[in-house]
């Protein structure tokens, strides 16, 4: 059932279809059928591609992530240090990934990449563990940190329950999935609005903690290696949490095939949005230190909005509205991108034929964006703030170890493809190793969640065999899939 052939259709009379349709002539027409293809347009200009990676890096993980990276790390000053260290080392997984962007232009990310360089196995393993656990870990992450963002100014004075903060990142869940049903444009230009707010609230905070120091408020900054030694068994975390602030950088591959020349728009793109990401994070935990002393910060469960309550007064209460937005963008630029990755591997057969459909008036990956849905509605019910995140980090950071490996290996393979750019072999020889570094200590400083996250990607192993290489199913079997592909189908047809 997840094989199929390269053109897929369905009836003409429903609103999902394939790679191309064909157009009937009118009854009083001698015109011969046509035939024009429905096709992802090429919507994604420097300005939006600059707008999906800013606006989904920069979402829960630089108001969320201070505290577990100032745990995990023992001092200020360490905490600073590896929050730049992760911004070089994200710019660096950054810019191999902008070299494979302009020499494989094909959409689907870490899913293509992975499949031009060691072939249909490991990329069916990547897009299973993405559907099964990082994208809906990595969306229910950051719909937590909107529900509680957003219900901050309405529970000032009181606890906010768990339950209020589900129910409302719920519904945004559900609101950013119909927004990325229904049109690509609209979807992109509330993007570029979501990174404007995103650079407001760090400008909110980065602005009066500059005032600050210029008040001479350094005293947390004073013996900033004093405090807990980091261990062994904790930098790995910090490390996780604040890879974690960064990741997103790698989003616009995902949507390659949408790019306006992306020989040019990708490198420029990417270059550009990691420095603002980069510089913005440093000085945002600058700030944050000037005000708030390192014990404040790991009791506050809303880092940003403890900031601001003690500088702004009753302005504080704007920030938390500005933080959720700024959630909202990350899940909205999230799955804009990553039901893209779905798509293309059902193009390519790995997974069920109705994932490759789009819809012919809107243009859109419909039943590849809905997927997502019911999963990461699972996760976030059932799942623990920083347990989803180191949860998630040991697959992630895993394959994307994986396909900067694969550069390496892309390099000696095929020396003659086409390299518009080109990074020095140092940079990717590098991030693939701190990638790798990590994942192995993660299963030896958090072997619960990392061994979980182990077993499940090794799942994809066998059911590689069972839905792709194994032909001779049962004819139960295969009605039974195609049943429920069929039911599918029509729903979204409704």
């Amino acid at each position: 059932m997840f094989r199929k052939p390269a053109l897929s259709t369905i009836s003409n009379g429903s609103s999902l279809q394939g790679q191309s349709i064909g157009r009937l002539p009118s009854l009083d027409s001698k015109e011969p059928a046509q035939e024009e293809k429905v096709v992802l347009k090429k919507k994604v200009t420097f300005l939006r591609g600059v707008s999906i990676i800013i606006g989904t890096i920069i979402g829960a993980g630089i108001f969320i992530s201070p505290k577990g990276i100032l745990k995990n790390t023992g001092s200020v000053g360490m905490s600073l240090i590896l929050w730049t260290v992760c911004g070089i080392l994200s710019l660096f997984g950054a810019l191999c990934y902008a070299e494979l962007g302009t020499c494989i232009k094909k959409s689907g990310g870490h899913y293509t990449y992975i499949l031009e360089a060691f072939g249909p196995l490991p990329a069916f393993v990547r897009v299973w563990v993405e559907l099964l656990i990082i994208r809906p870990a990595a969306t229910a992450v950051i719909s937590l940190a909107f529900g509680r963002y957003i219900l901050e100014p309405f529970f000032i004075q009181c606890e906010i329950p768990d339950l209020a903060i589900k129910l409302i990142t719920a519904v945004g869940i559900t609101v950013v999935m119909v927004l990325n049903s229904m049109s690509v444009s609209w979807s992109a230009r509330i993007q570029i609005f979501l990174t404007f707010c995103k650079l407001v609230a760090i400008l909110i905070i980065i602005v009066p903690g500059v005032m600050q120091l210029i008040k001479g408020e350094t005293q947390h900054f004073k013996d900033a290696f004093a405090g807990n030694d980091a261990s062994v068994m904790g930098l790995p975390l910090a490390f996780y949490s604040g890879m974690y602030a960064y990741s997103g950088w790698f989003y616009l591959n995902f949507v390659t095939e949408e790019v306006e020349n992306p020989e040019k728009n990708i490198p420029l793109a990417i270059c550009v949005s990691m420095v603002i990401v980069t510089v913005g994070y440093v000085l945002t935990n600058v700030a944050y230190f000037t005000t708030i002393s390192p014990e404040e910060l790991l009791n506050s469960k809303a880092v940003a909005v403890t900031f601001a309550e003690r500088l702004m007064g009753n302005f504080s209460l704007a920030v938390p509205i500005f933080v959720a937005l700024s959630c909202f963008g990350s899940m909205n630029g999230g799955i804009f991108a990553v039901s893209r990755m779905f798509y293309v591997a059902s193009r390519e057969g790995h997974l069920p034929e109705i994932l490759s459909m789009i819809h012919v008036r809107k243009h859109t990956p419909l039943p590849a964006v809905i997927v997502l849905h019911p999963l990461t509605m699972i996760m976030l019910f059932t799942g623990d703030l920083y347990s989803l995140l180191n949860f998630l980090s040991f697959a992630r950071w895993l394959f994307i170890g994986l396909v900067v490996i694969g550069l390496i290996y892309l390099r000696y393979k095929r020396p003659d493809m086409p390299r518009p750019f080109k990074v020095p072999l140092f940079i990717p020889a590098l991030f693939s190793f701190t990638c790798l570094f990590m994942v192995a200590l993660s299963l030896y400083s958090d072997p619960v969640n990392t061994g979980i996250g182990f077993a499940i990607t090794l799942t994809g192993v066998p059911a590689y065999y069972l839905f792709i290489i194994w032909d001779k199913k049962p004819r139960w079997f295969r009605r039974l899939l195609g049943k429920s592909t069929l039911m599918w189908d029509s729903s979204l047809s409704l």
